[in-house]
């Protein structure tokens, strides 16, 4: 049985339009506001929601997710919390929502519970950027036995070897970053994306999605035409932080970003 994800872009698929993922840091500022923004952001052109779980040292990050994440674990935000939070959204909305966690995480609450409960509250799938696939084994059959997608990220430098085996265990989608380094908004991003992306497509039939660097509607355009899908993070996480001061100001400032986005990437 297909996963909301897998619908998501078979039904944009028919559409002849790519996907446009957005990333926001879970609790940044409050709970409340993320479970708020969840379904602005799908009126809005969102297809699938990445829900960043705070961490105290998230190593793929730069400034301004870390600093999201900061402020949120200020708040006391934890896992179950947000576990509480999606099960409440899904009785208003089925956009697909994947966790995008660090292992630590994962592993103090618990695999077993964790991907039981990624079940039972809606989630459906999960990126953890720190756990390499010869150490997921556990994971993935946990998460292979909840229905719980589990995306890989590649990397400008992984190996063809390695990029088999990440087409070989991904479900859902695979996660290309489109540069080295760390998340944040980048004034050009690397004109090997095309080939990289087409090297990936020529090794699993799952969508290959763009992300890590992308801060602006033109950059979206360019990337959504030579990829399956956008993943926007840091820009829309500053949107949020520079309208802190009130919750209808971050609402309508990040869903008018995010309207821009989605624009580009679903026309490109």
């Amino acid at each position: 049985m297909d996963n909301r994800i897998e619908k998501k872009f078979k039904a944009l698929k028919a559409q002849g339009k790519k996907a446009f993922i957005a990333y926001i840091t879970a609790g940044d500022p409050s709970l409340s506001v993320t479970a708020k923004l969840v379904p602005e952001l799908e009126k809005s052109g969102v297809d699938i929601i990445e829900l960043g779980i705070p961490f105290s040292d998230p190593v793929a990050d730069g400034p301004t997710i870390q600093a999201a994440s900061q402020r949120a674990l200020k708040g006391k935000v934890n896992l179950a919390a947000i576990f509480k939070m999606v099960k409440a959204l899904r009785s208003t909305t089925s956009i697909p929502i994947v966790f995008m966690t660090y292992y630590n995480p994962v592993f103090k609450y618990g695999l077993s519970r964790f991907a039981k409960d990624c079940r039972l509250a809606g989630v459906d799938g999960v990126i953890v950027p720190d756990l390499p696939y010869e150490e997921a084994q556990d994971l993935l059959r946990l998460a292979r036995s909840s229905r719980v997608a589990v995306i890989f990220l590649a990397a400008p430098t992984s190996t063809p070897e390695r990029l088999r085996k990440i087409a070989s265990l991904s479900s859902g989608f695979i996660y290309y970053v489109s540069l080295t380094g760390v998340t944040g908004a980048r004034k050009s991003l690397p004109i090997e994306i095309r080939s990289k992306v087409k090297r990936i497509k020529s090794m699993t039939k799952l969508p290959v999605c763009v992300g890590f660097g992308i801060s602006d509607p033109s950059q979206a355009k360019k990337v959504a035409s030579i990829s399956d899908g956008v993943i926007v993070g840091s820009a829309i996480v500053k949107v949020i932080k520079d309208n802190a001061k009130s919750v209808s100001g971050i609402v309508s400032k990040a869903s008018r970003f995010t309207k821009a986005l989605a624009r580009a990437v679903h026309n490109a």
